[in-house]
Protein backbone atom coordinates (compact mmCIF):
# COMPACT_ATOMS: atom_id res chain seq x y z
CA UNK A 1 0.00 0.00 0.00
CA UNK A 2 1.12 3.59 -0.71
CA UNK A 3 0.88 5.67 2.46
CA UNK A 4 0.74 9.02 0.63
CA UNK A 5 0.35 10.17 -2.97
CA UNK A 6 3.40 9.63 -5.17
CA UNK A 7 4.92 13.03 -5.86
CA UNK A 8 5.66 13.42 -9.57
CA UNK A 9 7.78 16.01 -11.34
CA UNK A 10 6.98 16.60 -15.02
CA UNK A 11 9.76 17.76 -17.37
CA UNK A 12 8.11 18.51 -20.71
CA UNK A 13 8.34 21.61 -22.90
CA UNK A 14 5.16 21.13 -24.95
CA UNK A 15 2.01 22.58 -23.41
CA UNK A 16 -0.40 20.02 -24.86
CA UNK A 17 1.78 17.14 -23.68
CA UNK A 18 1.85 18.58 -20.16
CA UNK A 19 -1.91 19.06 -20.30
CA UNK A 20 -2.37 15.41 -21.25
CA UNK A 21 -0.09 14.27 -18.43
CA UNK A 22 -1.98 16.42 -15.94
CA UNK A 23 -5.31 14.97 -17.06
CA UNK A 24 -3.97 11.45 -16.44
CA UNK A 25 -2.36 12.07 -13.07
CA UNK A 26 -4.51 14.71 -11.39
CA UNK A 27 -7.52 12.45 -11.29
CA UNK A 28 -5.72 9.85 -9.18
CA UNK A 29 -5.72 9.80 -5.40
CA UNK A 30 -2.39 7.94 -5.27
CA UNK A 31 -0.42 10.49 -7.33
CA UNK A 32 0.13 14.23 -7.27
CA UNK A 33 2.05 16.59 -9.54
CA UNK A 34 4.72 18.22 -7.41
CA UNK A 35 6.04 20.54 -10.11
CA UNK A 36 6.51 21.12 -13.83
CA UNK A 37 9.66 22.07 -15.73
CA UNK A 38 9.69 23.45 -19.27
CA UNK A 39 13.27 22.55 -20.18
CA UNK A 40 16.14 20.33 -19.09
CA UNK A 41 17.94 22.96 -17.06
CA UNK A 42 14.83 23.83 -15.07
CA UNK A 43 14.12 20.14 -14.61
CA UNK A 44 17.54 19.56 -13.07
CA UNK A 45 17.02 22.50 -10.69
CA UNK A 46 13.50 21.46 -9.66
CA UNK A 47 14.59 17.88 -9.13
CA UNK A 48 17.28 19.08 -6.74
CA UNK A 49 14.89 21.46 -4.96
CA UNK A 50 11.73 19.35 -4.75
CA UNK A 51 13.15 15.80 -4.51
CA UNK A 52 10.15 14.16 -6.19
CA UNK A 53 9.36 10.48 -5.84
CA UNK A 54 9.21 9.98 -9.61
CA UNK A 55 10.21 12.12 -12.58
CA UNK A 56 8.39 11.83 -15.90
CA UNK A 57 10.36 13.48 -18.67
CA UNK A 58 10.80 13.94 -22.39
CA UNK A 59 14.17 13.61 -24.13
CA UNK A 60 13.80 16.39 -26.68
CA UNK A 61 14.11 19.40 -24.38
CA UNK A 62 15.41 22.96 -24.77
CA UNK A 63 18.62 24.19 -23.12
CA UNK A 64 19.68 20.78 -21.76
CA UNK A 65 18.61 17.68 -23.66
CA UNK A 66 16.91 14.83 -21.87
CA UNK A 67 19.89 12.48 -21.92
CA UNK A 68 22.15 15.02 -20.22
CA UNK A 69 19.37 16.03 -17.83
CA UNK A 70 18.94 12.42 -16.70
CA UNK A 71 22.68 12.13 -16.05
CA UNK A 72 22.73 15.42 -14.12
CA UNK A 73 19.71 14.51 -12.03
CA UNK A 74 21.16 11.11 -11.18
CA UNK A 75 24.54 12.63 -10.32
CA UNK A 76 22.92 14.90 -7.74
CA UNK A 77 20.54 12.18 -6.56
CA UNK A 78 21.65 8.62 -7.41
CA UNK A 79 18.31 7.20 -6.25
CA UNK A 80 16.20 9.43 -8.53
CA UNK A 81 13.48 7.42 -10.28
CA UNK A 82 12.97 8.53 -13.86
CA UNK A 83 10.35 7.56 -16.42
CA UNK A 84 11.16 8.64 -19.98
CA UNK A 85 8.20 9.51 -22.21
CA UNK A 86 9.50 10.32 -25.68
CA UNK A 87 8.85 10.23 -29.41
CA UNK A 88 12.35 8.81 -29.89
CA UNK A 89 12.12 5.09 -30.58
CA UNK A 90 15.63 4.17 -31.71
CA UNK A 91 17.54 1.45 -29.88
CA UNK A 92 20.33 3.93 -29.15
CA UNK A 93 17.86 6.39 -27.59
CA UNK A 94 16.60 3.74 -25.20
CA UNK A 95 20.09 2.50 -24.44
CA UNK A 96 21.44 6.00 -23.71
CA UNK A 97 18.48 6.84 -21.49
CA UNK A 98 18.88 3.61 -19.51
CA UNK A 99 22.67 4.00 -19.33
CA UNK A 100 22.22 7.50 -17.91
CA UNK A 101 19.79 6.28 -15.26
CA UNK A 102 16.22 6.02 -16.57
CA UNK A 103 14.19 3.21 -15.00
CA UNK A 104 11.37 3.17 -17.54
CA UNK A 105 11.06 4.06 -21.21
CA UNK A 106 7.73 4.76 -22.89
CA UNK A 107 6.87 6.23 -26.26
CA UNK A 108 4.30 9.02 -26.43
CA UNK A 109 1.67 6.75 -27.95
CA UNK A 110 1.56 4.81 -24.67
CA UNK A 111 -1.82 4.76 -22.94
CA UNK A 112 -2.50 6.53 -19.69
CA UNK A 113 -2.77 3.17 -17.96
CA UNK A 114 0.70 2.17 -19.13
CA UNK A 115 2.12 5.47 -17.84
CA UNK A 116 0.48 4.88 -14.45
CA UNK A 117 1.88 1.34 -14.36
CA UNK A 118 5.35 2.65 -15.14
CA UNK A 119 5.19 5.29 -12.40
CA UNK A 120 4.01 2.74 -9.85
CA UNK A 121 6.72 0.29 -10.89
CA UNK A 122 9.66 2.69 -10.67
CA UNK A 123 8.31 4.14 -7.41
CA UNK A 124 8.61 0.62 -5.99
CA UNK A 125 12.12 0.30 -7.40
CA UNK A 126 11.28 -1.86 -10.44
CA UNK A 127 12.31 -1.12 -14.01
CA UNK A 128 9.50 -0.88 -16.55
CA UNK A 129 10.03 -1.49 -20.26
CA UNK A 130 7.17 -2.43 -22.59
CA UNK A 131 7.83 -5.21 -25.08
CA UNK A 132 8.70 -2.79 -27.90
CA UNK A 133 11.38 -1.10 -25.79
CA UNK A 134 12.83 -4.46 -24.72
CA UNK A 135 12.97 -5.58 -28.34
CA UNK A 136 14.74 -2.37 -29.35
CA UNK A 137 17.33 -2.83 -26.62
CA UNK A 138 17.89 -6.41 -27.75
CA UNK A 139 18.56 -5.16 -31.29
CA UNK A 140 21.27 -2.79 -30.15
CA UNK A 141 24.80 -3.82 -31.08
CA UNK A 142 27.36 -3.13 -28.31
CA UNK A 143 29.94 -2.17 -30.95
CA UNK A 144 27.96 1.00 -31.73
CA UNK A 145 29.51 2.86 -28.78
CA UNK A 146 30.94 5.99 -30.36
CA UNK A 147 33.16 8.59 -28.76
CA UNK A 148 31.76 12.16 -28.60
CA UNK A 149 34.02 13.17 -31.50
CA UNK A 150 32.96 10.15 -33.58
CA UNK A 151 29.33 11.07 -32.96
CA UNK A 152 30.06 14.60 -34.21
CA UNK A 153 31.67 13.16 -37.32
CA UNK A 154 28.72 10.83 -37.86
CA UNK A 155 26.31 13.76 -37.56
CA UNK A 156 28.30 15.58 -40.25
CA UNK A 157 28.21 12.47 -42.46
CA UNK A 158 24.41 12.34 -42.21
CA UNK A 159 24.31 15.95 -43.41
CA UNK A 160 26.24 14.99 -46.54
CA UNK A 161 29.51 16.72 -45.63
CA UNK A 162 32.72 15.41 -47.18
CA UNK A 163 35.95 14.98 -45.22
CA UNK A 164 37.23 18.47 -45.98
CA UNK A 165 33.92 20.06 -44.95
CA UNK A 166 33.90 18.03 -41.74
CA UNK A 167 37.48 19.06 -40.98
CA UNK A 168 36.59 22.74 -41.46
CA UNK A 169 33.40 22.44 -39.41
CA UNK A 170 35.06 20.65 -36.48
CA UNK A 171 38.33 22.54 -36.84
CA UNK A 172 40.43 19.38 -37.06
CA UNK A 173 42.80 17.99 -39.67
CA UNK A 174 41.34 16.21 -42.69
CA UNK A 175 43.62 13.27 -41.93
CA UNK A 176 42.06 13.04 -38.49
CA UNK A 177 38.60 13.08 -40.04
CA UNK A 178 39.51 10.10 -42.23
CA UNK A 179 40.56 8.16 -39.14
CA UNK A 180 37.29 8.99 -37.38
CA UNK A 181 35.18 8.10 -40.42
CA UNK A 182 36.91 4.73 -40.71
CA UNK A 183 36.33 4.07 -37.01
CA UNK A 184 32.66 5.07 -37.23
CA UNK A 185 32.00 2.81 -40.20
CA UNK A 186 33.78 -0.07 -38.50
CA UNK A 187 31.92 0.28 -35.21
CA UNK A 188 28.56 0.54 -36.95
CA UNK A 189 29.24 -2.32 -39.34
CA UNK A 190 28.47 -0.02 -42.27
CA UNK A 191 30.08 -0.53 -45.66
CA UNK A 192 29.84 3.14 -46.68
CA UNK A 193 28.57 6.58 -45.64
CA UNK A 194 25.09 5.97 -47.01
CA UNK A 195 24.62 2.85 -44.94
CA UNK A 196 26.08 4.61 -41.89
CA UNK A 197 23.53 7.40 -42.35
CA UNK A 198 20.67 4.92 -42.56
CA UNK A 199 21.89 3.08 -39.46
CA UNK A 200 22.37 6.37 -37.60
CA UNK A 201 18.72 7.34 -38.02
CA UNK A 202 17.38 3.83 -37.44
CA UNK A 203 19.28 3.50 -34.16
CA UNK A 204 18.57 7.02 -32.95
CA UNK A 205 22.23 8.07 -32.99
CA UNK A 206 21.22 11.16 -34.98
CA UNK A 207 17.84 12.85 -35.23
CA UNK A 208 16.16 14.97 -37.87
CA UNK A 209 15.42 17.87 -35.52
Amino acid sequence: MISRPIQVLLIEDHFLARLALRSILQGRSDMTILGEALDGEQGIALSRELRPDVIVMDLRLPRVNGFDAIAAIRSQNPTAKIVVLSNYEGSEDIYRAVRNGAMAYLTKDASGQVLVEAILAVYRGTRYFPRAARDRLAERMPAVDLTPRELEVLTCITKGLNNRDIADFLNIAEKTVRVHVSSVLGKMGARDRTQATIYAFQRGLVHLD
